[in-house]
């Protein structure tokens, strides 16, 4: 199938990826903007449903109004607003930050933090990690962590379980792959937010008031989070072949290796 125009006689509700859906790293795939405004001009429910954890709500606002997007801010679901969302039923804690500081602190605000770098005694000063953004994280850093979490068991909320993602020029390392590895080194079981877990998802039906599934398609250009994750959620999937994870791929062989099949496969959003 061509692209998301395609899905439009029988899907009323589109959840979208980010990366590799409506942008590559700071720019917006073409055409992009105006298939998404003619979705939403038919009166197409048009929702983004991102593992963007290291940006405030705010930032990401910002960014889609750049790129020519124009979203809601109440119809942006992000991993970050799903792992704040659960710190509100969390005991009262003092938690480790793992996130460009520079961003700020917005949605932060009202918890106890320490956005953690170079000093070892920060680590073991806090009674739990919160693992938001990587864009600044270190090898240095990560054995620190690794070091703390050995000498004293504490939760690991994990606000992007991605393991990559794509940009302009490759792939950045993103959290889940350092969640990963600490899980591995240390026995710690990190709490992972975000696709394929199902909790971003009822974030995003609570959002919309519910849904038919039947009618409800999540578009990603990722088999192990987007794709997995719809088939979690109960509804529809459709695959991004032509650019984010698969640009330059035949995505079919990895569809029967995988064993995570979407119901359509699209050239380009």
């Amino acid at each position: 199938m061509p692209d998301l125009d395609a899905l439009s006689d029988t899907i009323d509700t589109f959840l979208l990826d980010a990366f590799g859906v409506l942008n590559i790293g700071e720019t917006a795939i073409e055409g992009v903007t105006e298939r998404v405004a003619g979705l939403q001009k038919t009166g197409k429910r048009v929702v983004v449903v991102s593992n963007a954890a290291g940006y405030p709500h705010s930032t990401l606002m910002k960014k889609y109004k750049r790129l020519g997007y124009d979203f809601a801010p109440e119809d942006v679901i992000t991993s970050r607003k799903t792992v704040l969302h659960a710190l509100s039923s969390e005991p009262e804690r003092r938690w480790g930050v793992i996130a460009q500081e520079s961003f700020g602190c917005e949605g932060l605000e009202h918890l106890d933090t320490t956005f953690l770098a170079d000093d070892a005694s920060d680590y073991d000063a806090v009674d739990g990690f919160l693992m938001l953004g990587s864009s600044n994280w270190t090898e240095e850093r990560q054995v620190l962590l690794e070091a703390s979490l050995a000498h004293t068991a504490r939760p690991v909320l994990v606000g992007n379980p991605d393991i990559v993602a794509p940009r302009e020029h490759g792939f950045s390392t993103e959290p889940g792959h350092f969640a990963h590895r600490l899980a591995n080194r240390t026995g710690t079981e990190p709490q992972f937010f975000g696709k394929p877990f199902m909790n971003i998802f009822e974030l995003a039906f609570a959002q919309l008031g519910g849904c038919d599934a039947i009618r409800t398609v999540m578009v990603g250009d990722s088999l192990h989070t987007d794709i997995l994750g719809a088939q979690t959620a109960g509804i529809k999937s459709a695959l991004i072949s032509g650019f984010g994870f698969f640009d330059g791929h035949d995505p079919h062989r990895l569809i029967e290796l995988s064993g995570i099949v979407p119901d359509f496969v699209l050239e380009r959003p």
